[in-house]
């Protein structure tokens, strides 16, 4: 038999699992937005390496990693 892939949500991490980085998800939506915008202006990471390929799942993983910080 061949391998068994397992499909991890919609998107990681999860904006549920990233709360706890602001007081406000309408702050941490904004934030994750504007940093995949700048991502994909100058491909400039702040990560050596990233479970995602795309610029909105690089800035969550990002966020997590605290390599962004967002304002309350």
């Amino acid at each position: 038999m061949g391998e068994t892939k397992t499909k991890v949500g919609m998107r990681y991490p999860s904006i549920d699992q990233l709360a706890s980085k602001t007081s406000s998800k309408y702050k941490l939506v904004i934030a994750v937005a504007k940093r995949a915008r700048e991502i994909e202006e100058n491909n400039k990471v702040y990560l050596e390496q990233t479970s995602n390929k795309k610029a909105i799942g690089i800035a969550l993983e990002e966020i997590q990693a605290d390599k962004i910080l967002i304002k309350d």
